[in-house]
């Protein structure tokens, strides 16, 4: 019997997935293969290591580019969808592809060779009383998603942890582009010395998660193997003007945007399963003071 001694992260040159990706060298002894098609990640997040293997292609493809594996992977981290929510009405299409055909033939290759998923399922589509999933196409998709791997755990007894990712920020976030995060943009005007985007009207309210509380909750939840929905969220919440006014540059206003919403919800269940919550303390504020203080003129 082959053992299963892989671990399949899909997004895997993305923020996270990458960042995921040094943590899951660190703390195992597994292979990892790396299945993105480089839209939104990069090459330079390459991990140079002779138990990484990346693969270019499309989770839609993930039987043909990935069947000499199948039987030897034993989890598979989610992360490569398309992954912003303004955008997805721009985006439909491709945010139709990734999240809604991609994301079903990963869960095809998980049912079939019976491997356990690990979903990022986002806060995006939790909040107004489960209201907020409608949106923008992202939460659309994405709460779908997480209905579908509920669905197929009653089903066919598919294994599964739920991670609820919150703004998550720090090493190798995207500031440039349609891809880009809020403290991404923001320390790249920053550094321009230019003044900041904020989108009016300025008091939505978000959690800010950093990334290393991000990657060591997505190991734990792995690691605790529950069947589990868990929040990967920092208590503080914080208005994007407060945010931006931390940065201490002027800042110029934006004309709201669809989809947009007003508050960052952690709620206590969702499809009638509890939610967890996970140890996230890293401060954003004293992230910004650091940065700051690195990059002084």
């Amino acid at each position: 019997m082959k053992k299963k001694n892989i671990i399949l992260v899909t997004g895997g040159v993305g923020f996270i997935g990458s960042s995921l990706i040094e943590i899951l060298l660190k703390k195992t002894s597994y292979k990892i293969i790396s299945l993105d098609n480089y839209s939104q990640g990069s090459k330079k997040n390459e991990i140079k290591n002779k138990r990484v293997k990346y693969y270019k292609g499309n989770t839609n493809d993930i039987f043909k580019i990935l069947n000499k594996y199948r039987k030897n992977i034993n989890v598979i981290f989610h992360f490569g969808e398309y992954a912003r929510i303004h955008q997805s009405f721009k985006d439909y299409e491709k945010c139709l592809l990734s999240n809604v055909s991609g994301t079903s033939e990963v869960l095809k290759f998980c049912l079939k060779n019976k491997i356990r998923i690990i979903y990022s399922a986002t806060s995006a589509s939790l909040g107004n009383k489960g209201k907020d999933q409608y949106l923008s196409p992202y939460a659309f998709t994405k709460a779908k998603n997480l209905q579908m791997i509920m669905q197929l755990n009653l089903w066919y007894k598919l294994k599964y942890e739920i991670l609820y990712f919150y703004n998550v920020y720090g090493k190798r976030q995207i500031s440039k582009g349609n891809m880009a995060t809020v403290i991404g943009i923001f320390e790249e005007y920053f550094m321009k010395n230019q003044s900041l985007p904020v989108v009016k009207p300025g008091h939505q309210s978000r959690k800010f998660t950093h990334i290393l509380d991000t990657v060591n909750g997505c190991y734990e939840a792995w690691k605790k193997n529950k069947n589990r929905h868990y929040s990967l969220a920092n208590n503080k919440s914080y208005k994007i003007i407060e945010v931006a006014r931390l940065f201490g540059k002027k800042i110029r206003y934006l004309k709201p945007r669809l989809g947009e919403r007003y508050k960052s919800v952690v709620i206590n269940k969702v499809l009638n399963k509890k939610i967890y919550k996970l140890d996230c303390k890293l401060s954003l504020k004293d992230y910004i003071l650091n940065f700051k203080l690195e990059n002084k003129d």
